[in-house]
C-alpha cells in the first residue's frame, strides 16, 4: 500500500482499480480508533465489482502519518481533498462512518461539486446535537448504571461521550483492566482481533498529540451549511446507538435524503451487518428509494426512518412500525407482511 503526501501529511492508501476504467470512484472513510480494515474484508471488495474503490487511514490512524495537531474536521477534509487531488480523481462517491461522516460532510460543504453521493453510516454530528443527545438514548440510563459502578467518570450526556469512552476503554485494556460487557459494543475496534495494536495507536494519538482537544472542538455542520447539499444522500442508523440522534435531527435538514434505520444494531453496524449497507447504497444508486412512497396517506409530508420491517426470532416472524413497536408472532413471512398491509391501512384511515 503506497503512502501519499497530500495537504502535508502522509496517508497510507490503498486503491483498488476496477476493470472497466471508465467505472465511477468510490472512497470509503473510517471513524475513530479503527483504519482502513474497517471496510477491506467484507465491504470493499463488493463494492469494487462496480467502482473504482480507494481505501486510506485518516490521519494517526493505521499507517498513515501521526501530527502532533491537524485533527479537527476541516484539517481532515482538507486531507481528503488533496489526496483526490493526488489520486487525480474530480468526483467521488462517499461512504463514511462515524466521525469519518464529520469529515465527509466538511469536505462536501466545501466542494460540494466534488460528491456524487453520500452515504452516512452512524455519524454523530455535534452541531446538531447540542442538548445532550445522549439523555434521549433510551440505553442510556442501563450504560450509566454500570459506569457509577464502576466508578468510572464519564458523562453519558456530554455529547462528546463516545469519543472520551473511546480514551477510558483504551486506558483499560492497557492496565488489563475487565471492560464491562455493555461498553463492548460501543467500542467494537478495541476489542477485535487487532484490539492491542489498535488500543496501543489510538491512546498515544489521544495522550501525545493534540487529538483530544481537537476531535471535541464544536465540528461547525451547522444546519444552514448541511442544506444545500443537494447530492444523494443516505443516512444509515442502528436503532440502538446513541447517534440515532443525530438522525432524528437530520431529517428536516435533508428533505430529499433517505434515511434508514438497522433494527437492532448498534454503532458498528457496518462491520456486523454489511449486506444491509451493501443492500442499501445499492438502492440509493438504482433510485429504488425514490419509487418507495415517504409518508403515509393524509400524513404531513416530511421524512422518516424506514428499516427492514420484518425480524425472524425464536422460530417465528415479527414486523416493526415507525411507532418503534413490535408486532407478531406470525408463522411465515408472508402472514407478517400480510399483516403489515393491514396494519398500515388501518393507520392511514385513522
Amino acid at each position: 500500500m503506497p503512502m501519499i503526501e497530500a495537504n502535508g501529511v502522509k496517508l497510507n492508501v490503498l486503491h483498488m482499480p476496477n476493470a472497466d476504467p471508465a467505472a465511477e470512484h468510490l472512497v470509503m472513510l473510517h471513524g475513530l480508533a479503527t483504519n482502513m480494515a474497517f471496510w477491506y474484508l467484507r465491504l470493499a471488495p463488493a463494492l469494487n465489482e462496480r467502482f473504482h474503490v480507494t481505501l486510506y487511514d485518516l490521519r494517526g490512524h493505521g499507517r498513515s502519518e501521526r501530527t502532533q495537531n491537524g485533527y479537527r474536521a476541516g484539517v481532515l477534509a482538507a486531507d481528503l481533498a488533496g489526496l483526490l487531488d493526488q489520486l487525480e480523481i474530480d468526483q467521488a462517491h462517499l461512504i463514511a462512518h462515524s466521525f469519518g461522516g464529520v469529515v465527509a460532510l466538511e469536505h462536501a460543504c466545501r466542494e460540494p461539486e466534488r460528491v456524487l453521493s453520500l452515504l452516512l453510516a452512524d455519524t454523530h454530528i455535534g452541531a446538531l446535537c447540542e442538548d445532550s443527545p445522549y439523555n434521549h438514548w433510551y440505553e442510556g440510563e442501563a450504560l450509566r448504571q454500570a459506569l457509577e459502578s464502576r466508578k468510572i467518570d464519564l458523562d453519558v450526556s456530554d455529547p462528546y461521550f463516545g469519543y472520551r469512552l473511546l480514551k477510558v476503554v483504551a486506558e483499560m485494556h492497557l492496565e488489563k483492566t475487565e471492560v464491562p460487557e455493555v461498553l463492548q459494543e460501543l467500542v467494537n475496534p478495541l476489542s477485535g482481533a487487532l484490539s492491542k495494536r489498535t488500543t496501543q495507536q489510538w491512546f498515544k494519538l489521544l495522550t501525545e498529540t493534540d487529538a483530544e482537544n481537537e476531535l471535541t472542538a464544536p465540528d461547525a455542520l451547522s444546519v444552514d451549511r448541511l442544506s444545500p447539499l443537494h447530492f444523494p444522500i443516505l443516512a444509515m442508523y442502528g436503532s440502538k446507538s446513541p447517534a440515532m440522534y443525530t438522525g432524528e435531527k437530520l431529517l428536516r435538514v435533508w428533505p430529499h435524503a433517505h434515511f434508514r434505520q438497522v433494527l437492532g444494531a448498534g454503532h458498528f453496524f457496518p462491520m456486523t451487518r454489511p449486506e444491509e449497507l451493501l443492500a442499501n447504497h445499492q438502492a440509493l444508486l438504482t433510485g429504488e428509494f425514490d419509487q418507495l412512497a415517504r409518508n403515509r396517506q393524509g400524513e404531513e409530508p416530511i421524512n422518516h426512518f424506514r428499516s427492514d420491517r420484518f425480524l425472524y426470532r425464536d422460530g417465528a416472524w415479527y414486523f416493526h412500525t415507525r411507532e418503534h413497536t413490535w408486532q407478531g408472532p406470525f408463522s411465515s413471512k408472508r402472514d407478517a407482511g400480510q399483516h403489515l398491509a393491514r396494519y398500515l391501512r388501518d393507520v392511514s384511515a385513522a
